[in-house]
């Protein structure tokens, strides 16, 4: 059965889930980056099922929900979101070695950004990824919830959406098949 009602519900609550967190990575100032412009949605009808898959670039979720440092971690985080900062730390030796660094560089390079050492002279990106990176590892990031809090905000009036467009769903099969 076909539940165009159903699929447009879904489509429209992936929509607004986007929407909002891009309004959030706006807000946040990190609205030029490539986690910007890969957050997408998508909707797929299979028998039985409906799945909505949203998309953007791996580190997101770390930027989402935050890393716990080694040594450290911002202060102000560790009360309602401290279960998700502990989802994610540095230092448990279970990602790629030079994972980070190599990932700053590769955005230092991108960005074209470099510091200057105090006799002006400008520092290597390799430097410089390896300053932000030990900063990041001691310190961790700041959970920023930027897709998490309007997944569930939304989440939470789409079950009675579901269930609403199901059944006119239903509704317009039976009617359809009477009229033939």
């Amino acid at each position: 059965m076909k539940s165009p009602l159903l699929e447009q519900v879904l489509n429209n609550f992936a929509t607004e889930v986007v929407s909002r967190a891009k309004k959030n990575l706006v807000d946040d100032r990190k609205s030029r980056g490539d986690l910007y412009n890969t957050l997408k949605y998508d909707v797929r009808v299979e028998p039985n099922v409906f799945l909505v898959d949203f998309i953007m670039e791996p580190y997101g979720m770390f930027v989402d929900k935050g890393v716990q440092g080694k040594t450290s971690t911002y202060p102000e985080t560790m009360t309602a979101q401290s279960g998700m900062l502990k989802k994610f730390r540095y230092g448990t030796n279970s990602g790629p070695k030079g994972g980070l660094t190599s990932g700053i560089e590769a955005w230092l390079n991108k960005k074209r950004f470099q510091w200057r050492d105090k006799k002006g002279k400008f520092l290597s990106y390799e430097t410089m990824s390896f300053l932000i990176a030990r900063s990041i590892y001691n310190k961790g990031l700041k959970a920023n919830m930027f897709f998490s809090k309007p997944y569930e905000e939304l989440l939470k009036g789409l079950d009675k959406n579901i269930v609403d467009s199901f059944f006119l769903d239903i509704e317009n099969a039976i009617i359809l098949g009477q009229k033939k």
